[in-house]
């Protein structure tokens, strides 16, 4: 069964499952201890340290091993901005970070602090001049991803990293998805990552954060991983984990070179196989193994679960495949569709044979989806009416969208088509819809039966 959900756990790469069952009968005793058992767990655990750091450009004493890399993006944001509480209490993060730096920004602002968001272009990348903008004397920190974990764009860190050196202003990048690609550029002052992320076992982060950079650790003092990571560290996965790293950094050249043709592959093959389809992310500065694109008129839930019982295994950032029934806050911010959103990403050794099956099924699928949601044809025919109003109300994605495309041929060009929706997905998806047709999207407004009136005109 192929698994094209890499970005969200690799498997766990042979190098690891090796040094992982090692590992279990040299290194269970306590490192911290003076007998034979407990040096040969430090000589390990010294071992793994100074692979990990060589792996993320750093020295070995700038980096300590945490549960996860979650903890290790809230230690390294939380002990920062506590480290730096005289310079200022304001936290500049892009808009598209992930959860843990978005929510350890919800922490920081609960406690009285400040968070900027700096908005992204269409591809997902920050402009380093607005992120520069964004940085003030009273910034303490700012964080910047690496690589977009949803849609494989590539970040400027090293023109982020800049802008925050000459601000004075220390720069956290979380290196989640890249770190297993290749050493982040440099300029940066903390870097969080996940061994999950890179085929690594569950259950270990790391945090470097740089000699010089002003860093309280948070919480109960404790003397274990330089008092920033407290407990008993599970040694045999933090060894499995840095095994790992420098067995795929090996492999990385030419693996990214090969899972990135089959990404083009994707990437120009979707479009033509599938109608109504947009392709986002940077098409060049991106990871070499991860693309996503969203279909128009489709349950992205749906699609999810009939690509399942095909075999293959991939995930979404669509608003129908979350409880709270909102878009991914990538897809917001970047201003692109969220219906029906499809994240590939290939792990180490993907076959040519599983993509080419991938892009055979997809069609089919994605046409019964849309027959189920009684979606239209591709072509509306034109009509006379100057001006129409759909009540979708109570309709949640990608209904209101389907509604508005099978009444919009109706309407002569110049007319407008009003969609009163309250599903919240509608504020991105309508103005996604109208980029991709080539119509205008006139705007919004509060709508009198409740809701919002979402105005679009045609223009062709």
């Amino acid at each position: 069964m192929p698994y094209f959900d890499a970005a969200s756990a690799a498997p766990l790469h042979p190098v690891a499952r090796q040094a992982l069952l090692a590992s279990l009968d040299e290194g269970w005793a306590d490192p911290a201890r003076l007998h034979r058992e407990g040096r040969r767990a430090r000589m390990l655990l010294d071992a793994a340290r100074e692979a990990a750091a060589d792996a993320v450009g750093c020295r070995p004493d700038e980096l300590v091993f945490t549960p996860s890399g979650t903890r290790a993006v809230h230690a390294g944001i939380s002990g920062a901005l506590a480290g730096r509480r005289r310079v200022g209490d304001r936290l500049v993060v892009s808009a598209v970070e992930h959860s843990s730096v978005l929510h350890a920004g919800q922490a920081h602002t609960a406690a009285g602090g400040s968070v900027t968001e700096v908005p992204v272009e269409r591809s997902g990348a920050v402009d380093p001049e607005a992120f520069a903008a964004a940085l003030d004397a009273r910034t303490a920190l700012a964080c910047l991803q690496s690589a977009n974990h949803e849609v494989g764009t590539e970040q400027p860190v090293a023109e982020v990293a800049a802008a925050c050196r000459a601000a004075g202003v220390p720069l956290l990048v979380d290196a989640a998805q890249s770190l297993g690609w290749g050493p982040v550029p440099e300029g940066w002052s903390l870097l969080a990552a996940s061994a999950h992320k890179w085929g690594g076992p569950a259950g270990v982060g790391l945090l470097a954060v740089r000699k010089g950079v002003r860093f309280a650790p948070q919480g109960p003092a404790d003397e274990r991983e330089s008092g920033r990571a407290p407990g008993f560290e599970n040694l045999p996965a933090i060894v499995a984990a840095a095994a790992s790293l420098r067995a795929v950094r090996a492999e990385a050249a030419a693996e990214a070179a090969r899972l990135r043709g089959l990404v083009d592959r994707i990437r120009a093959r979707v479009p033509r196989l599938v109608p109504d389809v947009e392709v986002v992310g940077d098409p060049v500065r991106r990871l070499p193994h991860l693309v996503t694109f969203s279909c128009l008129y489709v349950d992205g839930e749906t699609l999810l679960l009939e690509l399942d019982k095909e075999g293959f295994s991939v995930s979404s950032g669509s608003s129908c495949t979350s409880s709270t029934l909102t878009p991914s806050h990538v897809l917001r911010a970047m201003g692109v569709l969220s219906e029906g959103n499809v994240r590939v990403s290939l792990p180490t050794g993907t076959s040519e044979e599983d993509v080419d099956r991938f892009l055979a099924v997809l069609p089919g699928l994605v046409a019964s989806v849309r027959d189920r949601l009684g979606a239209p044809e591709p072509v509306a025919a034109p009509g006379a009416t100057g001006t129409l109003v759909i009540d979708a109300l109570g309709k949640r994605c990608p209904i209101p969208v389907i509604e508005l495309a099978k009444v919009f041929g109706d309407v002569p060009v110049g007319g407008t088509v009003t969609v009163l929706s309250d599903d919240e997905a509608a504020r991105l998806d309508i103005p996604a819809w109208c980029e991709m047709r080539g119509q205008e999207y006139v705007g919004e407004e509060p709508s009198p039966k409740g809701g919002t009136a979402y105005v679009v005109r045609r223009v062709s």
